[in-house]
């Protein structure tokens, strides 16, 4: 589809309305399954021990799928692959549902594996947001998409309840209600993104671009992503950063529950915490898109590594004061939000416009396998040496990110242009000042 000057506005208006639509859908369908998602694998497996094991498995899935659907939208574009990753999810519920119904462990796994395909669809929809985008408010219009998954996230538990007794209605296990649930929502969610999804938003940047249905294929595969990322020091700190952030959140999560509960705390208080921790996580993206814009990619960045450290530091420290802790969460999450939404701008500005599909795929691959591995690990470190041990380990891993931020800093100084050339060479960088 050949797009005029004037038609742009108007097709970025309805792909952001069809990508947030999508992520709230998407979001509702994750939250309201993956909330009794545990309470599933301990009735099926008969183990407490094994009850995490449900949860990790859609993070691995998320991972492992974020490669193929990367690669299925840099030849096909967006609308391709994010309705197939809702319908990958939709299947990995209707598995889960079946593991259920016949007690089956190792099937339950295989569905939760596949139902992490409709966190891959969340993910991806920020980066089709930044397709259309102008440079200078691209990471705003990430932060909107990502800014939608709070009406899920918030909504999605609240409603397990009435999708378990729907299931019981059934006649199946109450916990396995919110999978039903989950898959419809799922292919809602893949029918919005196949019927409204058009024009499809990364092949028309391909085409606004220049770059012609044939032309810099090569660039396109996931050889060309590494390339770039390895030939671009702005796209490396991006996905260390991410990748970072990312894990520094979910190891310290999950094993909030945890400690509060070791300290006294009852099921509401915990509730109230993680809710906290849920609002820092996408009700201020969008002013954290705004910032981004306005002050700089890395300026949010640093904002980001500052507020994951001191959110360790107050959960670290704790003991048994729970608003200390209720606090740390909610800064642990708005790190992680500023994390996400400047440096996913960042990645996107900094590779080149064939490469950056594959390139997104890399990323969301090494944040949600770190991730996995972190949140897999947490327990064991929380067992053998301490919650306090655990928010400190999350913390060092954002010195990698720190010593890349300063190192960024130094060698654009040093390579700073003379007066009469900057105007030409600030017309390529969109990352902003900081």
């Amino acid at each position: 589809m050949a797009l005029s000057e004037h038609d742009l506005p108007a097709v970025r208006r309805r792909t952001t309305a069809v990508l947030v639509a999508s992520q709230v859908l998407g979001g509702l369908g994750v939250a309201t399954a993956i909330a009794l998602a545990a309470v599933l694998a301990e009735e099926i497996s008969g183990s407490s021990a094994l009850a995490g094991l449900a949860t990790t498995s859609s993070v691995i899935g998320t991972a492992l799928l974020s490669l193929p659907l990367a690669s299925l939208m840099a030849a096909r574009g967006r609308r391709a692959g994010l309705t197939l990753a809702y319908l990958l999810g939709a299947a990995g519920g209707a598995v889960v549902v079946l593991a259920a119904t016949v007690g089956s462990f190792p099937l339950l796994l295989a569905g939760m594996t596949l139902f992490g395909a409709g966190s891959s669809a969340n993910l991806q929809a920020r980066f089709a947001a930044a397709d259309l985008a102008e440079p200078a408010h691209r990471a705003r219009a990430i932060s909107l998409v990502v800014w939608a998954t709070t009406v899920g996230a918030v909504t999605g538990p609240n409603i397990a309840a009435p999708a378990g007794r729907s299931a019981r209605e059934l006649g199946l296990p109450e916990a396995a209600g919110p999978f039903v649930w989950g898959t419809l929502i799922f292919l809602l969610a893949a029918a919005l993104v196949w019927a409204l999804l058009r024009p499809d938003p990364l092949l028309t940047a391909r085409a606004l671009a220049g770059d012609a249905e044939g032309d810099n294929r090569a660039d396109r595969s996931i050889r060309a992503a590494l390339a770039a990322v390895a030939a671009s020091p702005r796209a490396r700190l991006a996905l260390v950063t991410i990748t970072g952030v990312h894990t520094a959140m979910v190891s310290v999560m999950v094993m909030t529950p945890i400690d509060l509960h070791h300290h006294g705390a009852d099921l509401q208080l915990v509730g109230l915490v993680i809710s906290g921790h849920i609002a820092g996580m996408y009700a201020f993206s969008p002013l954290l898109g705004w910032l981004a814009d306005r002050l700089g990619r890395l300026s949010v960045i640093g904002l980001a590594v500052a507020l994951t450290g001191g959110a360790t530091a107050l959960a670290g420290t704790a003991g048994g004061h729970h608003t200390q802790s209720a606090a740390g969460l909610f800064l642990l999450g708005l790190g992680w939000s500023a994390g996400m939404v400047a440096c996913s701008a960042l990645l996107t500005d900094s590779v080149p416009q064939p490469s950056r599909a594959g390139v997104q795929g890399l990323s969301d691959l090494s944040m949600n396998a770190a991730a996995g591995a972190g949140g897999a690990l947490s327990g064991l470190v929380v067992a053998q040496a301490g919650y306090g041990w655990l928010n400190a380990l999350a913390a060092a891993l954002l010195l990698p990110v720190a010593a890349l931020v300063v190192l960024d800093v130094l060698g654009r100084r040093a390579s700073a242009p003379e007066p009469a050339d900057a105007s030409a060479a600030s017309g390529a960088d969109t990352s902003g000042p900081g």
